[in-house]
């Protein structure tokens, strides 16, 4: 059986952290930005963690 490869989109979207989490950026920060508050504008510029319900998913599509 071939080597599966890494999923390109995921590869692109988060991040392994040294302690194994997952980090990513969060939504609604790319467009129509005018009717955003400032804060809401800048808590969205801030990464995250991934839950750790959906972490198991997106390891495996990333260490494939």
């Amino acid at each position: 059986m071939p080597k599966l490869k890494t999923k390109a989109s995921v590869k692109k979207r988060f991040t392994l952290t040294g302690t194994g989490k997952l980090k990513r950026k969060h939504a609604y920060h790319s467009h129509i930005l005018t009717k955003k508050t400032t804060k809401r504008k800048r808590n969205l510029a801030y990464t995250s963690t991934v839950d750790s319900v959906d972490t198991k998913r997106v390891k495996e599509m990333l260490l494939q």
